[in-house]
């Protein structure tokens, strides 16, 4: 055995434990260099995952608010264009007044949109705005640029959608806008109708100042601008026109959160290798936070798609989404779904009545209520102008939709005060259940939209739960308007008379012109059938037209003789309606004093100032006004002092109870002595005995007008009557 000397041992031991060491050293150099490496790498490809993520939200972010500002120019547009006021006044005669003051100055300051035009088939501009002041014709053609001919064109050429309208983005010489061209037609025209003349609208918004800022601010984007589409850039969304080529792009500054992550950690990594375990902790807990705030700019983004602007609920596309979960929870827990579709009564009158911003608070005010009535759990949204949707799930829905529709009745039937303002609004209700949620939420909308329009046809003011019959219904309907808008063009409405006798002498004195239609293939069709379909659809204007024309042109064969025709609300809020009235007494040579148009009360309890404002103007053509239907609805002795009527026409409600005698008898003679304190003639309908024409007559009415004188019948029986005594003879004629 070799003999080592003790020292050499222990250096040999220590050169072993110190080449152990540096080993040991290298070892751990090396593993914290590869580990330093790999923490290093991580970093490096979690920041530039986060910049990723940043930039693919930031794109889909900028991809979104591009298309939400062209939606909102095209919603703006529609709500402009399928307008029937707009339809009247581009009609002969052209009013040019009426376009400057509801397009041209809508133009100052609006968010909506800054400049708008209004161009004839042809294209020639009637009307140029641009924020409230007219475009001089030398720069007119700096906004309407090829591009934006390109659109007109294509709307012009009806080679746009089903709908008459059409947008896009166009350069211009304020800069980037969303573009709309839409045909001015009725709200409620067929596709394929286009009025004659056509005048077409198109409104711009610029891309630009605010509008970059608001942008910015909303969609979470910051250094939000116009870019040039010809240098490279990453942070950028092409920006196309009607052409499908892109001619500008929306940039924005990125803010590289993987960056500023990495720029904060790095120090601590290099100071401090050896606390690797913290700064995988810290690198985790701020790629966490990255990640946190890009997912919250991601949700904050998504929340905003699906919110409405004005009252902060749901769009419709939140409404779809919310049922979407409402229904695929309904059929795992084996639930039923209830959906309440809401549409204002009256909400269109606040708005003519108080202006666009009155009723944006009212709104707000009716989205406020709805918060407190709906429970949680439930999904409320607004769909759009004045119609609201409430959806839930639960065991026993009928009933507890019932209860809330009851509820919603009674909050929107109080006043509401709007500002300084008190508005009078009520709802009509839908109601439509799915049962296990086998129903998809669109169908459900659907149903529940069809029981609302009934609740409406109903009266307003109610609920209606959907019926299957009500599909069929819906389809007759339809089929119904389409052969009565034939037969108005076709000129196949027919005016039938009756008779209107006076009181003393039991002589006709008087016609009522009462509609008849004899549908083709069907038969005889009611007024109390086709009526209510031509004031919902617009129709009521051509067919009370037709009929006063028809009925003018009988009364010059009866100069003997009165006139009376009825007016519905619809005709009464047309501003031309008085202009037609005179342009057919002129055209007729009929003179206005024989002619009385009776209206009933709906309309003056609704809109007294609007009311009162076309009767003074009716009153200056010579023609008489009768309120109709007195003793049926409010029968206000403020609103008979108030307007002033010519005439008052007993409803038969009160003339069919006069038999009963008693408190009957006693109410009729004091609405005839309230009549007669107001120096206001009394005309009875509705007189089927000889007992109610003698208590009439005695109560001191002066005009009797029932089947016991005639029902409605042809010009040639009045012509029989006229030449005729006394219609009826009385027992006693006291």
């Amino acid at each position: 055995m070799r003999f080592v000397p003790s020292h050499l041992k222990q250096s040999a031991a220590t050169l072993d434990r110190r080449s152990a060491v540096r080993s040991m050293l290298l070892i751990f150099a090396a593993v914290m260099v590869c580990v330093s490496a790999m923490v290093f790498t991580a970093l490096d490809r979690v920041g530039h995952y986060a910049n990723q993520l940043d930039e693919e939200r930031s794109r889909e972010a900028v991809t979104g608010a591009i298309q939400t500002f062209r939606d909102q120019l095209t919603a703006t547009l529609h709500d402009y264009v399928a307008w029937d006021d707009a339809v009247t006044h581009t009609q002969d005669p052209l009013d040019l007044e009426w376009l400057q003051r509801n397009f041209g100055m809508m133009s100052y300051q609006s968010e909506l949109f800054d400049v708008v035009m209004v161009l004839d088939g042809a294209g020639k501009p009637v009307i140029a705005y641009s924020e409230g002041k007219p475009i001089v014709s030398a720069i007119l053609s700096s906004y309407m640029t090829p591009d934006a001919w390109l659109l007109f064109k294509r709307v012009a050429s009806g080679k746009a959608d089903a709908v008459p309208e059409a947008s896009s983005f166009v350069s211009t010489i304020k800069g980037v806008a969303a573009v709309g061209v839409g045909l001015i037609r009725p709200r409620m025209a067929v596709d394929a109708e286009r009025p004659s003349p056509s005048y077409y609208v198109v409104m711009m918004r610029h891309l630009k100042g605010v509008s970059l800022e608001r942008l910015s601010r909303a969609y979470v984007l910051p250094g939000l601008h116009m870019a040039d589409v010809e240098i490279d850039g990453t942070h950028r969304v092409d920006i196309k026109g009607p052409d499908d080529k892109p001619f500008t792009a929306l940039g924005w500054v990125s803010r590289s959160p993987g960056d500023t992550s990495l720029a904060q950690v790095r120090p601590l990594v290099w100071c401090a290798v050896a606390m690797i375990a913290i700064y995988m902790l810290l690198l985790f807990v701020t790629g966490s936070q990255a990640l946190s705030r890009l997912s919250a700019d991601e949700a904050a983004a998504v929340k905003l798609s699906l919110t409405d602007r004005l009252s902060g609920l749901p769009n419709r596309a939140g409404l779809f989404a919310g049922m979407a979960d409402l229904v695929d929870k309904a059929q795992r827990d084996n639930k039923d779904v209830a959906l309440l579709y809401l549409d204002l009564d009256g909400f269109k009158e606040v708005n003519d009545a108080y202006g666009h911003a009155t009723g944006d608070l009212l709104i707000r005010s009716v989205s406020a209520g709805l918060r407190v009535l709906v429970g949680e759990g439930s999904v409320l949204a607004r769909l759009g102008g004045d119609e609201f949707a409430i959806s839930f799930a639960g065991f026993d829905v009928h009933k507890t939709a019932i209860e809330l529709s009851e509820r919603v009745l009674d909050f929107l039937g109080e006043p509401l005060t709007i500002g300084e303002r008190v508005a009078v609004i009520g709802c009509s209700i839908g109601l439509a259940v799915s049962r296990r949620g086998l129903v998809p939420g669109e169908e459900l909308i659907r149903r529940a939209d069809m029981a609302m329009y009934r609740s409406k046809e109903d009266g307003r003011g109610r609920w209606t739960l959907y019926d299957p019959s009500m599909d069929e219904e819906r389809e007759e309907r339809n089929l119904l308007e389409l052969d009565l808008r034939a037969a108005i063009d076709r000129h196949e409405i027919t005016v039938s008379y009756q008779p209107v006798v006076d009181a003393r002498t039991l002589r006709i004195s008087g016609v009522e012109a009462l509609a008849r239609w004899n549908r083709d293939g069907h038969g005889p069709v009611s007024p109390d059938l086709f009526i209510p379909i031509a004031e919902s659809t617009g129709l009521i204007d051509m067919l009370g037209l037709c009929v006063l024309r028809s009925a003018c042109l009988a009364l010059k064969s009866w100069p003997d003789l009165t006139l009376s025709v009825n007016v519905s609300p619809g005709q009464f809020r047309d501003p031309a309606f008085v202009g037609h009235v005179a342009k057919l007494l002129e055209d007729t040579e009929v003179d206005a004093a024989r002619l009385t148009l009776e209206m009933t009360e709906t309309y003056f309890v609704q809109n007294p100032a609007r009311a009162r404002q076309t009767l003074d103007l009716l009153r200056k053509t010579g023609v008489k006004i009768a309120l109709d239907d007195f003793g049926s609805g409010f029968s206000s002795v403020g609103y008979l002092r108030q307007f002033g009527f010519d005439r008052m026409k007993i409803d038969r409600s009160l003339v069919q109870s006069v038999g009963e005698g008693g408190r009957a008898l006693e109410m009729l003679r004091a609405t005839v002595a309230l009549a007669r304190s107001l120096d206001m003639p009394v005309t009875a309908e509705g007189v089927e005995t000889e007992a109610q024409a003698m208590a009439l007559r005695l109560a001191g009415c002066d005009l009797l007008q029932g089947f016991l004188f005639g029902k409605a019948m042809a010009a040639a029986d009045i012509d029989r009557l006229r030449m005729s005594g006394p219609l009826f003879t009385l027992s006693n004629t006291g």
